[in-house]
């Protein structure tokens, strides 16, 4: 970043793993959205390593909500600031995993979104439960081996894609849904500045790997969190009112495989029977994003 970057207002100190996907996404949350904002974050990695008892590292308001009502805790933090004539003053921001998101929160989310309470709720899509042992999530990509659907003699790991949460979002009526990764900065800076600025329930989908649960060198968060985008396995883009408005083209897609082998929990796709057949399936799923996205 340059030397006008905006601030973090996350502190270091706290006990995420070198490399942690998770603070960076903190850390570019807090530089779009400023510092007039309450934080609410449902039980994960975020949660336990950066509030470790009696100490913090946030220098904004902070809410630890449970695993399953970080939607419901925003959407009651953003009635309070109107009760009190100061919503316009401050955002509402959700910052929690896939997990909490996409499967054991999505009631609370839905909810709030057909109500149409003024908050940003953020995704940071690791992929799987990390905190409690690398089990599956509706978020895990297919083939991806977890504690859950292990890789194995009857197994290629996960035998489902992802669920397609943006998609999902846009259509309880978001205004503003964007999908981004931590391995882009500045995109997922400005996404948060505009989400945090539209009237009504925001939506942003980061991709966040995780060194641990993924099995890369702590080095290489973000060079792999480009691999995804490079290789069109994570399009990039924003929807306003339901429409696809912008989109991150790639001119010369990599390979599927680049991105598969930096990963020890898709090593299982280079060594067994049947794993090449595999891979092309992985690959089909990246021509069909850049056909359906116009990712180039």
């Amino acid at each position: 970043m340059s030397k006008t970057a905006p601030k973090t207002y996350i502190t270091s100190g706290h006990s995420a793993c070198p490399g942690c996907c998770d603070v960076f996404v903190a850390k570019f949350t807090l530089m779009g959205a400023g510092p007039n904002c309450i934080i609410v974050n449902p039980t994960g990695c975020l949660e336990v390593t950066s509030t470790p008892y009696p100490s913090s590292s946030w220098q904004v308001p902070w809410i630890h909500s449970l695993f399953e009502n970080g939607g419901a805790v925003a959407s009651g933090v953003e009635a309070a600031l109107k009760a009190l004539g100061k919503k316009d003053d401050i955002k509402v921001i959700v910052i929690g995993g896939d997990g909490a998101t996409m499967d054991i929160g999505f009631g609370a989310i839905s909810g709030a979104f057909e109500r149409g309470h003024d908050f940003t709720y953020i995704c940071m899509d690791n992929e799987a439960y990390m905190n409690t042992g690398v089990q599956r999530s509706s978020g895990t990509p297919f083939d991806a081996s977890t504690t859950t659907t292990p890789a194995g003699k009857f197994s290629f790991g996960n035998p489902h894609p992802k669920k397609n949460m943006p998609a999902i979002m846009a259509a309880h009526g978001s205004p503003y849904v964007a999908t981004t990764s931590i391995g882009y900065p500045r995109d997922m800076i400005r996404k948060v500045k505009k989400a945090t600025e539209t009237v009504g329930p925001t939506y942003i989908h980061a991709h966040a790997p995780c060194t641990t649960g993924w099995g890369f060198d702590t080095s290489k968060t973000l060079e792999v969190a480009r691999l995804a985008v490079e290789t069109c396995l994570w399009p990039i883009y924003e929807m306003e009112n339901g429409e696809i408005t912008q989109v991150r083209k790639i001119k010369n897609p990599r390979p599927v495989e680049e991105y598969l082998r930096a990963q020890k929990r898709f090593r299982h796709l280079f060594t067994m029977e049947g794993g090449e057949e595999e891979i092309k399936k992985i690959q089909a799923m990246a021509d069909w994003n850049i056909k359906h996205y116009g990712l180039q």
